[in-house]
């Protein structure tokens, strides 16, 4: 008989690390018992960490994403600039973007203190900070890596940290600022529960831009216009990974209450979870239709597409309106492809931008249509009604207003620096290094040496050449 854990066994490890907490917090108090206060504060803590815990693995599942949808010769690149946009922007968010983001308002524009963390200290009172802190680099680190599959299989890995630096220092915790850290779009009232806008967006619009100034990857496009699929090495990767992603996004809604008593978490999950299965579903029955057979690939960038869209309202709508904002990112989704492929002439290998971009901007447009008051009360994001509920087109227009500035930010700002990265060193590897690939001209390794190694990685260069041996 296989071995099935009670309930009760399940939820051990929660109740320990609970236990741990409140034993620290009495302890901390110089009392035996917590008070009601205490308990409510490490519940909020460890909710919070847990929260941050599921969104950092989410860096995992976009590694699998990108890497199975590119080539094998490129799965090491891949992995790796998913390692060190977070390794590097940890750092960077620690000591700029976080102060950027959430320090004291100036003039609605940025935060102007909190810069190494230097306003948190170390009493019992600043475990909510430290917690508050953690969670919301998992958020800059999210908007940053989104932007790995857009420009894959082209992009030198040094200018992919220079981005890293930016973004994760200027760009995306300015545009936070604007929304989560009391900056001039907040004060009218607009709505990105999770970051609909603020994450997905900001990273889709950069990898828009990234992958405009680096141009197709050598034999996507015909001279005749036409193009042609370059296949990635494994969907089983590509699979798991938006599995992990879909798992980690039960962290970053539902966590982004910030507190484990809000009795709103699990309508958010809910919402989470139906916006994404209607996603999936979506995607791959209008591609069906479109190309005629069901598309696996479809499939999987719908579950995410379904996924973006619900993260700025998941807090704000019903059930059914989860699932009608899910069915329309399918559409957005298989056109958003088409469109940025045929029209604009740019080589997404991931579909990065469709998924993030353009279904970050229909699901925070979204609110203004589907926010319902009794979902609002319920998690805590205020009895707003979006037009189809009675509230007419005020908040719809706020939206919209927030998803234009915050693309024109994103979208401009990266755009001007790829470009100036390009002039300075280049961006782009050279044709000879991306028909090798870039895990053996840029890392020296193979991702998969059983399939036998055709080709001699060039010498090593140092970066400063001057220096003597």
């Amino acid at each position: 008989m296989r071995f099935r854990p009670s309930p009760t066994l399940l939820a051990l490890p929660v109740a320990l690390l609970l236990m741990l907490a409140l034993g620290g917090v009495a302890a901390a108090a110089g009392a035996d018992d917590p008070t009601p206060g205490q308990v409510g504060l490490a519940l909020d803590v460890i909710w919070v960490l847990i929260a941050a815990f599921l969104v950092f693995f989410m860096q995992a599942g976009f590694a699998m994403v990108e890497s199975g949808f590119s080539r094998s010769k490129n799965a090491a690149n891949l992995l790796m600039k998913n390692l060190m946009d977070f390794a590097a922007g940890s750092l960077l968010f620690f000591a700029v973007g976080y102060g950027l983001m959430f320090g004291a308002d100036k003039a609605g524009l940025i935060g102007s203190d909190g810069f190494f963390l230097s306003g948190i200290g170390f009493g019992l009172d600043s475990a909510p900070a430290w917690a508050f802190f953690l969670f919301q680099l998992m958020f800059a680190a999210a908007a940053a890596t989104i932007v790995s599959g857009a420009v894959a299989e082209r992009l030198k890995f040094s200018a992919y940290l220079i981005y890293t630096l930016v973004i994760t220092t200027l760009i995306y915790p300015i545009a936070g600022h604007w929304v989560w850290g009391g900056g001039w779009l907040a004060q009218r009232g607009f709505v990105d529960f999770a970051g609909s806008t603020v994450v997905h967006s900001v990273g889709g619009w950069a990898g828009l831009a990234g992958a405009m100034v680096l141009g197709p990857r050598i034999g996507k496009f015909n001279k005749d216009g036409s193009s042609n699929v370059i296949p990635g090495h494994s969907l089983t990767l590509a699979a798991l990974g938006v599995f992990i992603l879909w798992f980690g996004w039960f962290g970053f809604n539902p966590g982004s209450t910030l507190s484990g008593l809000n009795p709103g978490i699990a309508l958010i999950a809910v919402t989470t979870n139906l916006a994404a299965a209607a996603g999936a579903t979506s995607a791959l029955i209008v591609n069906w239709f479109k190309q005629g057979r069901p598309s696996t690939e479809m499939a999987l960038n719908g579950a995410l597409a379904g996924l973006v869209a619900i993260t700025a309202g998941a807090a704000s709508v019903t059930p059914v309106g989860a699932i009608l904002i899910g069915v329309a990112a399918g559409f957005v989704l298989v056109f958003a492809l088409a469109f940025v492929e045929r029209v604009l002439r740019v080589d997404d290998p991931v579909g990065a931008v469709a998924v993030h971009a353009f279904n970050g901007v229909w699901g925070t447009l979204a609110v203004g249509l589907f926010a319902h008051p009794a979902a609002g009360a319920l998690t805590g994001m205020g009895e707003r009604a979006g037009l189809f509920y009675g509230g007419g087109f005020s908040l719809l227009t706020g939206q919209l207003l927030g998803v234009v500035v915050i693309g024109l930010w994103a979208f401009g700002g990266n755009y001007l620096l790829f470009k100036l990265v390009d002039r300075v060193m280049g961006v782009r590897v050279t044709p000879q290094e991306e028909l090798e690939g870039l895990d053996i001209t840029e890392h020296g390794t193979i991702s998969y040496p059983e399939f036998g190694a055709t080709v001699t990685a060039k010498p090593a260069t140092r970066m400063m050449p001057n220096l003597p041996a």
